[in-house]
């Protein structure tokens, strides 16, 4: 009876044992974590290997090869449930500036094996793009392949069955303590964490990206609508896909948690196995003894060279007589040079039409500083460098970007302004609502940016045309003042004069009708640019949004059409909410039509703005009666009807038209 009883609780503990044991595997299978991989059992193929300190390895320095990696569980995402995931990496290029491609977070049906290369791996050329591919990945891509529409060699996107990002983004992270989002360089060899999560229930995909160690960003990088019910099978595999071209890197995953059914549980990066470095040349120790007195005497010259010849042209400077009026305002290259490190990608603000923008900090007074590298490969450079020196070497107003001055080098234009801390007024307007202004914030910058205006219209020596006045040229500052920048385009010309002809410059949307036919800039063109400008602000949305319904493609129509049914508050931006000020978004809607009128007479002066703005003037009702009922007509030439213009991708942002811009001799 005792051997029965002691028998009997020996299988009941055996059974929950294998009960637990089960359930841990279970567990194991929806829900892991790996702070290195040491003694992991992972399915690897292609060129993907397990290091001795437990550093997956994704691709090594081979080209034209893919490798893989897969947690060795399927997982069941049936009805789509939600999911979370982080992971940390690091790319380590073969030499500077010459990187392969970059790898992937996938989840597919089967262990995937496309092409390398662009296709990372994941796809070939006979099945991107197929909805039967049932294939979801977060790809971090170091080179720009112009067939998927790629913005860049450094970026992340969100892919469906496609490398046609659904959506995209240069690699960057939101900064809290600054307040703005810092560029990261994905091939940098620095260690960097992502973060992935999909809401089942709210149907969004949010990505964030952030160097290793720091706390994850508020604000995500990517963050779009998407139902992966309509990609998901029942049971899917998670993992990583890398590939190289003709050029290669070395790709590493260092850590990776993953949950199924909740928040993937953090890493510790005190386990995590360091990131070897390639190192372009080794000094052998047997080499270093052999060296010959020669050989000595050839390296003693090279250094000579280096140091005091090659340093000394990498900081030469070019002078010339025109200059002389602006010398107090010169920095030495040198100077320049150091406060950005060398202009490193890491330094980099953003990009346009003709140039970089760069932060740096000069290293004397510690003054944060953005500095502007002028495109110039052909003249058009070195002109509207010289306009910009013209134009703002004397111009102060609170609503301006001030310029603190300026640099010329062999093969280099240098503008240097104040830094604004908190980046272009686009990226709160048009960024998936990751950054919003109130509309008490967007009225006073708009107040601003009609007040900088009109100084430039009535109140210098000269008048001064801005010529491309947007969303993107206007910066915030620490206080989230509007301040107008970039006068790359603009022109002076003295009061009374008339305006020369010249080819038609500006961005699509925000170019007055007249422009594109008599090519004449005139203050009435800058008012028309200001009426887009003020209308994206209500609005929320760019001027042409071609994938937009068609009654509302054009910003200025659809408006105006509202207008005539009584109903125009519905084109404000739904989301600002209702605290808005109802007599000040009208106005502002209704000043955004009058100033787009296509009779350029018909336009209001910058003053008359301002002082509707700042309620001291009436906005007459009847000035809008004569608003033409065919104004999309005329609205059209903007974009598409004139051969003056160089029109710009219909499915991205506007971007600035190619031009040849002269400057007034009046200086």
């Amino acid at each position: 009876m005792a051997l029965h009883m002691k028998t009997s609780e020996t299988m009941s503990t055996f059974v929950i044992i294998l009960a637990l044991n089960f359930t841990a595997l279970l567990g194991q299978r929806d829900n892991f974590v790996y702070n290195g991989f040491i003694g992991s059992n992972l399915q690897l193929d292609g060129l993907a290997e397990i290091k001795l300190n437990g550093l997956l390895q994704l691709t090594n320095l081979t080209n034209q090869q893919t490798g893989h990696a897969y947690h060795p569980f399927v997982i069941n995402f049936k009805n789509s449930s939600s999911f979370s995931t982080t992971f940390v990496f690091a790319i380590v290029a073969e030499m500077p500036n010459r990187t392969g491609h970059g790898f992937a977070f996938t989840i597919s049906p089967s262990h995937i094996g496309g092409s390398p290369a662009e296709y990372l791996g994941i796809l070939n050329i006979t099945n991107n793009g197929s909805s039967s591919n049932h294939i979801f990945a977060i790809e971090v891509d170091t080179s720009r392949s112009l067939e998927f529409g790629d913005k860049d060699n450094n970026h992340v996107g969100i892919d469906v069955n496609s490398l046609n990002s659904i959506e995209s983004a240069t690699a960057a992270y939101f900064n809290e303590k600054e307040g703005k989002n810092d560029s990261l360089y994905l091939s940098s060899g620095d260690p960097m964490q992502v973060w992935i999560d999909y809401d089942a229930v709210k149907k969004r995909v949010d990505v964030a990206l952030a160097p290793m160690g720091v706390t994850r960003p508020r604000i995500p990088l990517l963050s779009t609508q998407l139902d992966l019910s309509l990609v998901f099978v029942d049971q899917m595999y998670v993992g990583f896909s890398a590939s190289n071209g003709n050029l290669q890197s070395s790709q590493y995953i260092l850590g990776w948690s993953f949950n199924k059914d909740g928040e993937a549980q953090n890493l510790d990066i005190t386990r995590l196995p360091p990131v070897p470095r390639t190192k372009q040349s080794k000094r052998r120790h047997g080499q270093t003894i052999g060296l010959s007195v020669g050989i000595v005497m050839v390296v003693l010259i090279a250094l000579f060279w280096e140091l005091y010849i090659v340093r000394r042209k990498r900081y030469d400077e070019i002078r010339e007589d025109w200059e002389k009026e602006y010398g107090p305002q010169r920095f030495s290259y040198k100077d320049l040079y150091k406060a950005t490190e060398g202009f490193k990608d890491k330094a980099l603000l953003g990009s346009g039409g003709f140039g970089k923008v760069y932060r740096g900090t000069l290293q004397k007074s510690k003054v944060k500083v953005a500095i502007k590298r002028v495109s110039h490969e052909s003249t058009q450079g070195m002109k509207e460098f010289i306009a910009e020196i013209a134009s703002l070497g004397k111009l102060r107003h609170r609503n301006m970007v001030p310029l603190q001055g300026y640099c010329r080098r062999s093969g280099e234009l240098l503008l240097v302004y104040d830094y604004m801390s908190n980046g272009s007024l686009d990226q709160y307007l048009f960024n998936n609502e990751r950054l919003k202004l109130s509309w008490t914030q967007r009225y006073k910058i708009l107040q601003g940016i009609g007040s900088a205006l009109a100084y430039l219209h009535e109140e210098w020596e000269q008048v001064v045309l801005h010529r491309d006045v947007k969303a993107s040229n206007v910066l915030l500052d620490g206080e989230f003042n509007g301040r107008l920048g970039d006068f790359g385009l603009a022109r002076l010309y003295d009061h009374g004069a008339i305006p020369q002809t010249t080819h038609v410059v500006g961005t699509l949307g925000y170019l007055a009708p007249e422009l594109t036919r008599t090519g004449k800039a005139t203050t009435k063109t800058d008012v028309f640019a200001f009426g887009a400008f003020m209308l994206e602000v209500a609005c929320g949305r760019r001027p042409i949004e071609p994938q937009e319904l068609p009654e509302k493609i054009i910003l200025v129509d659809w408006v105006h059409e509202c207008w005539r049914k009584g109903t125009i508050l519905e084109t404000s931006d739904p989301s600002l909410g209702d605290d808005d000020v109802v007599e000040h978004m009208e106005l502002v809607l209704k000043l955004g039509l009058l100033c787009s009128h296509p009779l350029p007479d018909a336009r209001p002066s910058m003053r008359y703005i301002l002082h509707c703005l700042d309620g001291e003037a009436v906005l007459s009702e009847q000035a809008l009666e004569g608003f033409p009922i065919d104004a999309s007509a005329a609205t059209a030439v903007i974009g598409y009807g004139s051969s003056s213009v160089v029109a710009s991708n219909a499915s991205s942002p506007p971007q600035s038209c190619s031009v040849n811009s002269l400057v007034s001799s009046g200086r």
